[in-house]
């Protein structure tokens, strides 16, 4: 099935028994899901998304939240779950040019 993704296209395809999501991973001391596929949004879109995901009733797996504050790679940064458990992340720079600054 192929989806308009913010203007891209992503295809997804069912392939048999997929690795169950756990929080593993860490990032700026919280746990979060792995396997995910996460999506970068311009600022305002992000925040705009965020509340269309709280009036929709959707559970998060982690809320909305500012990590690395004040740092060049300050971002805005959620986690939910798509219907068939897959870990889905969105997240938005304060500063793009800094997307992949280490």
């Amino acid at each position: 099935m192929d989806f308009d993704f913010f203007g891209n296209q992503l295809s997804a395809h069912i392939t048999g028994a997929v690795t169950p999501t756990q929080n593993k991973g860490k990032v700026d001391g919280v746990a979060v899901p792995m396997p995910h596929f996460g999506a970068v949004l311009p600022w305002e879109e992000f925040h705009s998304l965020a509340d269309r995901v709280r009036k929709a009733g959707v559970s998060f797996v982690i809320e909305p939240r500012i990590r690395f504050t004040g740092q060049p790679g300050e971002q805005a940064t959620m986690f939910f779950l798509d219907p068939s458990g897959n870990a889905l992340e969105f997240k938005a720079f304060k500063n793009p040019e800094h997307i992949f600054t280490a």
